[in-house]
């Protein structure tokens, strides 16, 4: 099913199969995209939302030289421009960054969807917030941390949602992305990934090679990075925060 990794694992909501059904059954076509295909320019008219299947995706925004900032990423499960369907324009570009699978879904099948079925609404609505507080953390993490805490904040999120998808067993797991990506993702250079990448290999907290991202100790990589996997609401074992992580009771 196109939807299965749509929700799973998540904290307090759950889809049973006849909502997977009712939600496979909104997807009127499936694509098959190119890396560095643009899907939707921000300012366009837009009739659809996207369920990224397959592969990986961005948001985001170019400045008047045209250099981007990355917003987000979206790995499979998402729906990656759910939020376009009560705004019906964007603000920012949304894009693949590797080949992907994505299904495609009508506004008027939402629009049904919603009228015959509040509570299925109400859940798709929850993924638009959980969208809204990785958009916080982003914050948080270009804002607070220093550069080999960002990268580490950054692989740390990544992991944890690909293990909600089930696409990482939580020390291991696929990341098909350049160095320029990272960087992009980061807010750092290029040579300063490539300097923060190699003193994360010699300290034993992470090794990415060949698009594989590799953890031996999450919880040493979450302290690093100041990763609280709370805003998630995913439970999973591997990624609960030490208490060294977490801040004083007030």
């Amino acid at each position: 099913m196109f939807s299965d990794r749509f929700l799973r694992n998540k904290r307090n909501v759950t889809l049973s199969p006849q909502e997977r059904g009712t939600i496979e059954a909104a997807i009127s076509e499936v694509r098959t995209l190119e890396p560095r295909s643009i899907l939707v320019r921000a300012g366009d008219d837009i009739a659809h939302s996207t369920l990224l299947i397959e592969g990986i995706m961005s948001r985001y925004i170019d400045d008047r030289n045209g250099l981007r900032q990355l917003v987000a990423i979206h790995v499979p499960g998402d729906f990656v421009d759910l939020h376009a369907y009560p705004l019906k324009v964007l603000d920012h570009d949304v894009a693949t960054m590797t080949a992907a699978t994505v299904g495609i879904a009508p506004h008027a099948q939402l629009d049904a969807i919603i009228a015959a079925n509040p509570e299925l609404g109400r859940k798709l609505w929850y993924s638009t917030l959980i969208d809204a507080a990785i958009h916080r953390a982003w914050l948080f993490r270009l804002g607070r941390l220093d550069a080999m805490g960002r990268v580490a904040h950054f692989l740390c999120e990544t992991n944890a949602r690909l293990q909600a998808a089930g696409l990482s067993d939580g020390h291991r797991f696929a990341l098909p992305l350049t160095q320029s990506d990272l960087a992009e993702i980061c807010g750092l250079t290029n040579v300063h990934v490539n300097r923060i990448m190699r003193q994360l290999r010699e300290e034993r907290l992470c090794v990415f090679r060949s698009s594989l991202v590799e953890i031996p100790d999450p919880q040493r990589l979450a302290v690093r990075g100041q990763f609280d996997p709370a805003y998630l609401y995913i439970d999973l074992p591997d990624v609960t925060l030490p208490s060294s992580n977490r801040p004083p009771s007030p």
